[in-house]
């Protein structure tokens, strides 16, 4: 079967709407894509803010802004498809949607992008509220992009995804196992903003700037840490508990920036240290992707603090760094469709696999 969909993912670090054309490949189970065409079109200023501090407005207003954002993600589709010339080749919609609130304690999670209204806008069939199954479920409803490294990036043990959160996926002979590393891009951001920066182009602030013992230990210790999997993270801790701390510790950005890259590195390799895995031939190979696999420093410390373990850490190319959860929404989208599992229970706690997703007809039948 050949599915052709569009996949749509808001990041938390808030540098632009990932709009991702793919064609899908199944034969027996076996699934192959083609990414067809894909794009991130930035976020203006006035979007960033919207959705920056979209947890501040009262439920009328949230209510609007929900609304807006949908409108807006089917224009921003719109644009893709008419400059992509992909008029009518389109099947499906797969939206994430922008993380607001998430608290699986409390079996909640809202992402901002009304599906209906993407569908109103398009006139495509839309996928949309990715997790909220899962989470009635009582799982974390996160991370859900596991099912995708599972179908389409088999044959490696570890996948790292280094987005505004890092979050990390293990093949293990038991199934997969997912969870929130830590706090990431958003955090790093922040600090780079405060010099007038979007963000810490390869690293080059972090890498001239010194650690901080001390803070280091502090964030290292923070409670989250020491929580066993299924676990995941809300963008307010990266802003409300850790941007705070590092804050309140004194540290020039260089030395800030230094730190907390150091601080991203331990705790992924001792998430990956702690459970090691190899596949037939002996071997470990791990993946990374988003955006902070473009941040040369992070990669170079994390490389060398896993120098001497048996990984094979692998960078992939600019396109799959760049859009690799845009394409696993889209293949969350086909899996509602055809009401397969899309949501992992081994990684995200909840009670059972599920299908997850409300579907909004764009199409008039």
């Amino acid at each position: 079967m050949v599915y052709r969909a569009i996949g749509i993912m808001s990041g938390s670090s808030l540098d632009g709407l990932d709009i991702a054309m793919v064609e899908f490949h199944e034969n027996s189970g076996k699934w192959g894509f083609e990414v067809k065409q894909a794009s991130c079109y930035p976020y203006t200023d006035e979007w960033r803010e919207k959705l920056k501090s979209a947890i501040n407005l009262n439920a009328f207003d949230y209510l609007l802004l929900h609304t807006e954002f949908g409108h807006y993600v089917g224009s921003e589709i719109n644009r893709f498809i008419e400059s992509n010339q992909l008029e009518f080749q389109v099947q499906l919609i797969s939206s994430h949607g922008h993380t607001t609130f998430h608290s699986p304690d409390k079996k909640m999670t809202g992402q901002l992008g009304d599906g209906a209204a993407i569908a109103a806008q398009t006139g495509i069939n839309v996928v949309s509220d990715l997790r909220a199954m899962d989470i009635a479920l009582g799982g974390q409803g996160a991370p859900i992009v596991p099912i995708g490294e599972k179908l389409l990036w088999p044959d490696y043990q570890y996948l790292l995804n280094l987005g505004g959160i890092a979050n990390l996926s293990l093949n293990t002979e038991g199934g997969y196992i997912a969870f929130d590393v830590c706090p990431a891009n958003r955090v790093l951001d922040m600090l780079a903003q405060t010099m007038g920066k979007l963000y810490d182009e390869d690293g080059s602030l972090a890498a001239g700037g010194k650690i901080n013992l001390s803070l280091l230990d502090q964030l290292n210790n923070l409670p989250y840490y020491s929580q066993h999997y299924p676990k995941s993270l809300a963008n307010d801790f990266g802003t409300d508990t850790v941007y705070p701390l590092i804050v309140k510790s004194g540290c020039s950005i260089p030395d800030a920036l230094a730190t907390y890259t150091e601080h991203i590195a331990l705790q992924i390799k001792w998430n990956i240290e702690s459970r090691t895995i190899r596949d037939s031939n002996g071997a470990s190979k791990l993946l990374v992707t988003g955006g902070g696999a473009h941040n040369g420093f992070l990669i170079s410390r994390l490389k060398h603090l896993l120098a001497g373990s048996t990984i094979d850490m692998e960078v992939p190319t600019a396109g799959l760094i760049n859009f690799k959860e845009a394409i696993v929404m889209a293949l969350i989208g086909v899996l509602r469709w055809r009401e397969e599992n899309n949501v992992l229970a081994s990684v995200t706690g909840a009670s059972r696999d599920s299908i997850g997703g409300a579907v909004w007809i764009g199409q008039q039948y």
